[in-house]
């Protein structure tokens, strides 16, 4: 997908990131690949690995792409999530790919 550059969109997480929410949020993530993205974790009350790991690889597609991808704001309930398998919301940060 061609963008302009400095072009940024962003992403507010539902409260619940459930299996039934992993698709429509792989389809989310890739209607805005190609800009530089912000996520929005401060709703989510319940997370599940699915989701979690539809957000790890929309990371490495934005660090493949060279382009930021970063979580701005987490509940604690993300962050438990995160914790929970052994992660940080660091680790969501796009790293990019050389």
């Amino acid at each position: 997908m061609a963008s302009k550059k400095g072009e940024q969109g962003s992403l507010k997480l539902p409260a619940v990131l459930d299996l039934n929410e992993a698709t429509q949020l792989h389809g989310k993530l890739m209607s805005l690949r190609g800009k530089a993205l912000v996520i929005d974790a401060s709703a989510v009350e319940r997370a599940g690995i699915q989701c979690i790991q539809v957000l790890l690889a929309g990371a490495k597609a934005w660090g493949e792409d060279k382009k930021p991808f970063s979580i701005a704001k987490v509940s604690d309930a993300f962050q438990k999530t995160l914790q929970l398998v052994g992660m940080s919301a660091d680790q969501l940060q796009a790293q990019e790919i050389r």
